[in-house]
């Protein structure tokens, strides 16, 4: 059978793979290949920086009105193809066309527009020392990047790195994931369309330890960027800080949703439904580990199962589907190892935590029903590691101490939620609790200016806003004396 083949985008031209070689690539609703990705390697990756190089003076010199005329031409060819975007996407997924059109497209649309304003507003310092003379700083662009991004967001965490990378005037190497490869490969069919500058922008496609490690090591890569697993941010993070790199790390998360009995409870229950199983709850952000107030404890738990049980699970495709497919069979096989492990720890499986099996095209898709799980402790294997799928643990508590200890117990601290109308404990707790982001009384609400990142395990350094712009700069500092 023949299969299209993505192809690596580098200088401005689509190349095969110096390799030869390719990837299947397969659709997560009926577990068929449906394209191949390039297996690059380093030759690739060599070629693709080489690439970049040969850009960066140009890009770094052009005006910043400039530059960002070219970012916003980019994020238009991106909304004019919405839907052929949100398609590919959810074919690529797994997840929901409906999903992709109102959450992951658009955004990667924002995060170009945000980035490429914030390329002609962002300002840099000056000291002035009196009766002596004046420091000014500068910020300057490192020269060629890396962007490394992951398999559950794929366009709107590609964009998310590789816009404030091209708006302080870098030039980007960019790997998307290997397991879905498609809305990068219509990214650079944009940027081949609209004559986006030559090398400012290359992507190559292959497996993490052959082409992003490439990334991570080569000499003229001065940072990387990276989102996905603990595990692989150890290992950049090994190889790359050696060389001085600068790294911005954002990874794992095992983040708690803190219900007190005084919350607004219509929308506490609406949106934590969402919170758990948004994207099968492959979100680094949902709330897995869920703890109620114990007076609210029976009522929100009966409650929360009738909405999880009303969620449909269907065809990616389909308009009226809640829940797709998860990414991977191997994925699948991990969540239902975390399910199973989660009753021989003692827990009780509420509902779902079952394979799905969907009938015509999507029989041998990668389905799961929307697990809710009780009676584990917060020290188990279960509330500590990170599932990464449509798995919650529901745990009751009685005293913000304990809550507050249960929520900082894992080694993750990326984002909390907490549920409550009292101001003062809400302001208390988000204060005490370890993670980077805080919701009180909703989930997931974004303002691109604010940093965005983890502590311990989650990750180091923030993205968003200004704080994205310092990371890919360099501050250089002129001291004028009078």
């Amino acid at each position: 059978m023949s299969y299209e083949k993505i192809s690596n985008y580098i200088g401005g031209q689509f190349r095969d793979p110096v390799s030869c070689q390719y990837l299947d690539n397969y659709e997560p609703g009926t577990g068929q290949v449906y394209s191949l990705i390039p297996d690059s390697d380093e030759r690739d990756v060599a070629d693709a920086v080489m690439a970049a190089k040969n850009a960066a003076a140009g890009w770094a010199a052009m005006k910043n009105e400039d530059r960002s005329l070219w970012m916003l031409r980019l994020a238009d060819a991106i909304e004019r193809d919405l839907e052929m975007f949100a398609m590919a996407e959810s074919k690529d997924t797994g997840k929901p066309v409906s999903l992709a059109k109102i959450m992951d497209i658009p955004r990667a649309v924002a995060n170009f527009r945000f980035f490429a304003h914030a390329a002609t507003q962002f300002s840099s310092e000056a000291h002035y020392m009196q009766g002596t003379g004046v420091n000014y700083t500068l910020r300057m662009p490192l020269g060629v990047v890396g962007c490394i991004s992951p398999w559950n967001l794929p366009l709107y965490l590609l964009t998310w790195k590789i816009a404030p990378a091209l708006a302080s005037g870098n030039t980007v190497v960019a790997k998307p994931s290997e397991i879905t490869p498609y809305t990068a490969y219509l990214l650079s069919k944009a940027c081949h369309e609209i004559s986006f500058p030559e090398g400012v922008l290359n992507i190559v496609y292959g497996l993490g330890q052959k082409t992003g490690e490439a990334i991570c090591i080569h000499p003229d890569v001065k940072a990387v960027s990276f989102t996905g697993g603990t595990a692989t941010g150890k290992r950049i993070a090994t190889v790359a800080a050696p060389m001085f790199k600068k790294l911005s790390l954002e990874l794992g998360g095992k983040n708690p949703n803190v219900i007190f009995a005084d919350c607004n409870y219509e929308e506490m229950l609406k949106t934590s439904v969402r919170s758990s199983f948004s994207n099968q709850g492959q979100i680094c952000l949902c709330g897995s580990r869920i703890f109620v107030e114990r007076p609210l404890y029976k009522k929100f738990r009966d409650d929360f199962i009738k909405k999880v049980e009303s969620l449909k699970i269907g065809p990616p495709d389909a308009a009226d589907t809640d829940m797709g497919a998860v990414v991977s069979r191997a994925h699948m096989d991990k969540i239902m190892s975390y399910i199973e492990l989660a009753g021989k720890e003692g827990g009780s499986l509420l509902t779902g935590g079952k394979p799905v099996k969907l009938g015509g095209k999507n029989g041998d898709g990668w389905f799961i029903s929307p697990a809710v799980i009780e009676g584990l402790g917060p020290d188990c294997r279960t509330n500590q590691e990170e599932i990464f799928g449509p798995v919650v643990t529901l745990t009751p508590f009685d005293t913000e101490n304990e809550v507050l200890a249960w929520a900082n117990s894992t080694g993750y601290g990326l984002s909390a939620t907490l549920w409550t109308e009292d101001l003062s404990r809400a302001h208390r707790m988000a204060e005490k609790i370890e993670s980077g982001i805080v919701w009180i009384n909703c989930w997931l609400v974004r303002d691109l200016r604010t940093p965005f990142g983890g502590v311990k395990n989650s990750g180091v350094g923030r993205e968003g806003g200004m704080e994205a712009m310092r990371f890919f700069t360099e501050p250089k500092n002129i001291c004028i004396r009078y």
